[in-house]
């Protein structure tokens, strides 16, 4: 409880108050949208296999990490949002009726983090950086415990390293394979 107060308000400040809103947010944000919607298309098109690749793999792990952690992990939790539950909490966004344990966000984030990072490795500071950032913003806005976004982030790092060994384990087997048709 005292790390939440802290990060959600002792260090609460007009700066924070102004960023952290739009980081929590930026899925809602048309600009962020379509900076995403541009790195995908260029991972797509410049990235060539590899490219291609990275985006079927953060479309199944995001969609695998968030389907656990929204319709399974939340409901079994049950653990209510602490603009919710406690008083004098610094909001900056609308509290949300969801449960909060684990945070979706950062669930969502790190696994998008992981597997960039993993093709990426130059830029895992990068990826690190932002869903550490938007982990968080969660806290900062007042909708989630730093627990939340702990357990989130966790759940997102197995989640996208379950599907890195599958994938990885899937694509040796698909080379053997192509290996032993050419050598028919």
């Amino acid at each position: 409880m005292a790390v939440f107060r802290f990060l959600n308000g002792t260090i609460a400040n007009p700066v924070f108050d102004f960023l952290m809103p739009m980081i929590t947010d930026l899925n809602k944000q048309p600009i962020a949208l379509g900076l995403a919607a541009m790195m995908l298309i260029w991972l797509g098109y410049k990235g060539g296999g590899t490219g291609r690749l990275v985006i079927a793999l953060l479309f199944v792990t995001i969609l695998i990490g968030d389907q656990l952690n929204s319709s399974v992990l939340k409901h079994v939790f049950m653990r209510i949002r602490p603009c919710h539950t406690l008083h004098d909490v610094h909001l900056l966004v609308s509290c949300g009726s969801g449960y909060s344990f684990p945070s979706s966000h950062a669930v969502n984030n790190m696994a998008g983090a992981i597997i960039l990072s993993y093709f990426y490795r130059k830029w895992l500071w990068a990826f690190m950086s932002f869903a550490g950032l938007v982990a968080f913003s969660r806290v900062s806005v007042g909708v989630h415990y730093p627990s939340d976004v702990i357990a989130g982030a966790a759940v997102g790092a197995v989640v996208a390293g379950l599907v890195l060994v599958l994938s990885l384990l899937i694509l040796r087997e698909w080379k053997k394979r192509q290996l032993r048709e050419v050598g028919k």
